[in-house]
């Protein structure tokens, strides 16, 4: 048996890894919103906070009421009660990773739990 798994995406509007994977510590999903498109929904979380790392393109996020510019390079954390909602601008479509974690949960990173 493999200790990984490998798959390759499609240019679908959103692909979640969580059972494509067999994930068991984090969500992750990739999303495209064409350009004027949005999440048709404000949303937040009960314990788990997000990271969004924006890949292609450019848009925004209105979080708790605030509007947060974004473009490919850029990174956000999202507490779990913020309420969020993205948008892609008007005139460029947007391509992000959200990966969705427990927070506060991260016991050990690269170098404290790496086994050489």
């Amino acid at each position: 048996m493999n200790n990984y798994k490998k798959i390759s995406t499609t240019n679908e509007p959103r692909t979640e890894l969580h059972d494509a994977l067999g994930l068991t510590g984090a969500e992750i999903s990739i999303n495209t919103l064409p350009a004027g498109a949005s999440v048709p929904f404000v949303h937040s979380h009960k314990q788990n906070e997000e990271i969004y790392a924006i890949l292609e393109g450019k848009g925004y996020a209105v979080i708790d009421g605030e509007k947060v510019e974004l473009t490919a390079g850029d990174f956000v954390r999202i507490s779990p009660a913020a309420k969020r909602q993205f948008f892609a601008s008007e005139d460029s479509a947007i391509k992000y990773v959200c990966i969705q974690v427990k927070e506060n949960s991260l016991e050990g990173y690269t170098m404290t739990d790496a086994v050489v």
